[in-house]
């Protein structure tokens, strides 16, 4: 049998050992590098908002409440003031619940607008009857969020406030 030289195995082995050692760091480098970008993009998702339109006359306020926002939206008003108020719809569409809204009566489609809902007082009379006195009107709405089933509802406790006084001077 032939005699085998030990030294020279040794060395090509250990030379073949760290050649590989090199290829597995460049490898490793090459599936391990990032970037990052620089810049941005505006981006925007659309908004609910809605804003109430108010008159003023003898008879009370009128309100009704247009949708401004990119969505579909549900709306309650409620109304404070120093006396007591009335509410009435001439055209329908609101709804009084137990805890002091009126509920407009399905989704307000965005660019739409409610129909009115007109707030009523009675004047004070005698020596107690102010110059003027605030009526103030709080609306909300809350996107609309949809079921399971497709079925619309809202979620009032995230809702978006707008409220409005107007100064309701007393007229003879």
């Amino acid at each position: 049998m032939r005699k085998l030289h030990k030294k020279p195995l040794i060395m090509a082995t250990a030379a073949l050992a760290l050649t590989g050692t090199l290829a597995v760091g460049s490898a490793m480098a090459y599936f391990t590098t990032y970037t990052t970008a620089g810049g941005g993009v505006t981006m925007n998702m659309g908004f609910t908002e809605t804003i109430p339109n108010e008159t003023v006359d003898k008879d009370g306020k009128h309100v009704t409440i247009t949708n401004t926002g990119d969505y579909d939206c549900f709306v309650r008003v409620t109304a404070f003031a120093p006396m007591k108020l009335t509410y009435t719809t001439p055209n329908g569409g609101w709804k009084a619940k137990d805890d002091g809204y009126w509920y407009y009566e399905g989704v307000l489609p965005a660019g739409e607008t409610t129909p009115e809902l007109n707030i009523s007082y009675k004047f004070p009379e005698g020596k107690d009857k102010p110059e003027e006195f605030n009526i103030v009107v709080i609306q909300e709405c809350t996107p609309v969020l949809y079921d399971e089933n497709g079925k619309p509802y809202p979620d009032w406790n995230h809702v978006i406030t707008t409220e409005t006084t107007e100064d309701s001077k007393t007229t003879e």
